[in-house]
């Protein structure tokens, strides 16, 4: 059976991930947007081309991020790198050790490593955002 992609659930950890609160995306999504209709997008599976857009846009990162991101394909990796009986790190005599783990992730998933890099980076120009929204009120 194939995972399918939870696109709310993936702008929510974005989101959060950018330190934003639900009203201030709501805020910068525009008029007829509150907390309460984030609230409902973030529960949705599948968003409407025209809203993963806004979104994306708002958040600064792809659409393709929302729309691929498996948080679960990613635990699986981790947990199949750290794996103690298939002779990974922890086994001093592993022939063919993996050096560091997170070279593993950035080989599978480069996109999403750099996308979480720059996410992070991006947070400082959101909070300069928020701050001047809390000013006008």
């Amino acid at each position: 059976m194939e995972h399918k992609v939870h696109e709310g659930r993936n702008v929510k950890r974005f989101r959060e991930m950018l330190g934003i609160k639900q009203e201030a995306l709501a805020f910068e999504l525009g008029d007829d947007w509150n907390q309460k209709k984030v609230s409902l997008l973030e529960q949705k599976e599948v968003l409407e081309p025209d809203v993963l857009y806004m979104v994306a846009k708002v958040l600064n990162i792809p659409e393709r991020a929302i729309k691929n991101f498996d948080e679960e394909q990613a635990v699986n990796i981790i947990a199949n790198t750290f794996s103690l009986d298939n002779g990974s790190i922890f086994n001093a005599n592993n022939q063919n050790p993996i050096f560091n783990p997170l070279d593993a992730i950035l080989r599978l998933h480069d996109e999403k490593i750099a996308l979480y890099e720059r996410m992070l980076a991006e947070k400082g120009e959101m909070m300069v955002k928020l701050e001047k929204l809390i000013q006008m009120k």
